[in-house]
């Protein structure tokens, strides 16, 4: 009897004990940080407790507050970089994508079904629009990267045998009842009016394994109280232990099938991660975008006031002509309507850089403008676009392998193409006929009191019975209380076994046929797309690379194109001091001047953006800015602010 406790105890333990499989792994690959494992305090309620996910945190780090002087603030590369890591809102709305797919892991692994993880990317904001093309052929509207609304990275796994339930499962019920049941003969029980006082108790766990095996334990218990006469003992009490096993054979059957989602849901992980760094990677450059447009901006603004001055010089100098009687009135017209010119695309000018800090400022902000402070700051850009001498950049084939190494657009295609393959296998099991075999084997078990009710006397049948002669009759084995019971349930005095099989085969089955070809189908048409992918991913590379070329060649001609008006206007000017020209020429030139050096600034933006492209297109974005994703993802970049111009303070 000890050996049977001893079996039954350890049995109790490891079905309570054992982890579902893939648990272990789960435990190691989530971080510290992910807030769906069991919650503090008592590890007993935890399970029924809920977990509170923190609040949005809306406040702003301390590097933005950092780099604001005097209602201003000066902004590098790298802190609008570290800003928009720090603060932006796309960024911080992808971080709850990992912990999204670590709630479906935890789900799987108790043997759940799973909603997959989104795989949407926001573009960004855009450059402020230039209604007037006041920069002329620069890009105003462009942001790196794509949005893809709605994606999910999961393939759906509701087809195919379902996977048991890993989790133990705790029941326990208790019942009482009263009954008084008419017979129409009293022989069985010795009255026609039958009173029975029924109290039951029952305790079962259950529990599945990946193997596809269901394991159920039971304990009944159940005490009987009639006033039947004819009843050896009254009250009785029976009970039983029951263990049952049920096993897929076919359909449902084996490791691999029952923990695909367990694996899809690992590669969900991974797949959210990816998202993540897509998601640094095309804000960054966004942001990086932004910023070349603000100096570009800033630059031009430049430029209109140069030439706004030119042109208030000539009419300064035409005002005094006409003064002295040099030259007709209507030259002063002319000059004072060129002014009025100037005064204009310099008002558009400056209302675009307003409009730029505006979309920055949001950009790196949690709370956008909400911030007085901030609103009313006025960004003032300490880098500048630097051409260097030449561009070293590998063959475009090599550029392309590295693009399809680093990029996490790729390695997400791959992962969901591996997953399309796991829930394939799940379906196709599904074709086959479900055999399941089921082992029982149960201990009863019954004790009670002798009945303490005399048996009447039947005259010419039979003799009364009193309590002492039937307590001398009845078998003591069966007379005793609960650790009777529970002596002959561990001693199995009264097995049950019991074996069964049941095979169930779908004449036509068309529905896992179906679904087959239907996820078969669908498996193409991804690797379809990856090819797509692919390709498209050829064609970024090279059009960045040619972008590249070109927005150099382009500068290198504005800048010479720019040199050479400022010869032309500085000759038009001498020829007009000395009469040999009129002030149309002279007008003529001075926008040509300011049309050549607003190209050069607009050349000089496209190859800052045309670079930042092409980090992007070869997926060299966060290697390229030194930019490290477990800061990212925390929020906190290590390196401190830049430190003011000179003469800033």
């Amino acid at each position: 009897m000890k050996r049977v406790r001893s079996c039954f105890a350890i049995f109790f333990s490891a079905l309570l004990a054992v982890p579902p499989a893939g648990a272990q792994q789960m435990t190691q690959a989530a971080p510290a940080t992910a807030p769906v494992e069991a919650g503090r305090g008592n590890p007993i309620l935890a399970p029924y407790r809920v977990r509170e996910v923190a609040p949005i945190n809306l406040a702003n780090s301390n590097r933005l507050e950092s780099l604001l002087r005097a209602g201003q603030l000066y902004l590098s590369m790298r802190d609008a970089i570290a800003l928009a890591l720090e603060n932006n809102l796309d960024i911080e709305l992808q971080r709850y994508g990992p912990r999204i797919a670590k709630a479906d892991l935890l789900r799987a692994n108790a043997g759940g079904g799973i909603s997959g993880v989104s795989t949407s990317v926001s573009s960004g904001a855009s450059s402020a629009a230039s209604a007037t093309g006041v920069l002329a052929g620069s890009p105003t509207t462009t942001s790196a990267g794509t949005t893809t609304s709605g994606a999910v990275s999961t393939v759906s796994s509701g087809n195919g045998p379902a996977t048991p339930s890993l989790d133990p499962l705790l029941s326990t019920s208790y019942g009482w009842s009263h009954g008084t049941r008419p017979l129409t003969s009293s022989f069985t029980t010795g009255t026609n009016s039958l009173i029975t006082n029924t109290s039951g108790t029952t305790f079962g766990i259950q529990k599945g394994f990946l193997t596809g095996t269901n394991v159920g334990f039971e304990w009944d218990t159940s005490r009987v109280a009639q006033n039947s006469f004819r009843n050896d003992f009254n009250p009785s009490l029976s009970g039983n232990f029951s263990l049952t096993v049920t096993q897929h054979l076919l359909q449902g059957f084996g490791l691999a099938l029952n923990s695909r989602n367990i694996k899809i849901a690992k590669n969900n992980l991974k797949v959210s991660d990816l998202t993540f760094q897509q998601q640094v990677i095309t804000t960054v450059a966004s942001v990086m975008n932004l910023y070349w447009d603000l100096v570009s901006f800033n630059e031009d603004r430049k430029v209109r006031l140069q030439a706004l001055a030119l042109a208030e010089k000539l009419y300064n100098d035409n005002k005094k002509q006409v003064e002295i009687g040099t030259m007709a009135p209507i030259e002063i017209v002319k000059a004072e309507a060129e002014v009025a010119q100037r005064q204009q695309e310099l008002t558009v000018s400056e209302t675009q850089l307003l409009q730029q800090e505006t979309i920055i400022k949001d950009a790196l902000s949690r709370t956008g403008v909400a911030s007085p402070s901030l609103a009313q700051a006025r960004i003032i850009p300490t880098d500048r676009i630097e051409l260097p001498e030449r561009d070293v950049l590998p063959p475009v084939e090599e550029l392309v392998a590295k693009a399809v190494e680093n990029r996490p657009d790729i390695a997400q295609t791959n992962i969901q193409i591996q997953n399309a393959k796991i829930t394939l296998r799940g379906v196709k099991n599904a074709l086959r006929p479900s055999l399941d075999v089921t082992g029982m084997v149960r201990n009863n078990g019954l004790v009670g009191e002798v009945n303490q009710l005399p048996q009447p006397a039947i005259p010419g049948v039979s003799a009364g019975v009193t309590p002492e002669q039937r307590a001398l009759t009845v078998d003591h084995f069966f007379v005793g209380g609960v650790g009777g019971l529970m002596n002959q349930l561990f001693s199995r005095n009264f097995p049950d076994y019991g074996l069964s099989f049941q095979l169930n085969i779908p004449l036509r089955n068309r529905s896992a046929q179906a679904d087959v070809t239907r996820s078969q189908l669908t498996l193409r048409q991804n690797e379809i797309r990856q090819q797509q992918q692919l390709n498209q991913l050829r064609v970024e590379v090279q059009n960045a690379l040619i972008t590249l070329q070109q927005a150099r060649a382009r500068y290198n001609a504005a800048l010479k194109a720019r040199i050479l008006q400022e010869q032309n206007l500085d000759a038009e000017q001498k020829k007009y001091a000395l009469g040999a020209s009129t002030i149309y020429f002279v007008i003529q030139a001075q926008r040509d001047l300011a049309t050549a050096r607003s190209t050069e600034v607009a050349a000089l933006a496209s190859y800052g953006k045309a670079r930042v492209e092409m980090d992007r297109s070869t997926g060299q974005t966060l290697t390229a800015n030194n930019i490290v994703v477990e800061e990212a993802y925390k929020g906190r970049v290590s390196a401190p602010p830049s430190q003011l111009p000179k003469g800033e303070d």
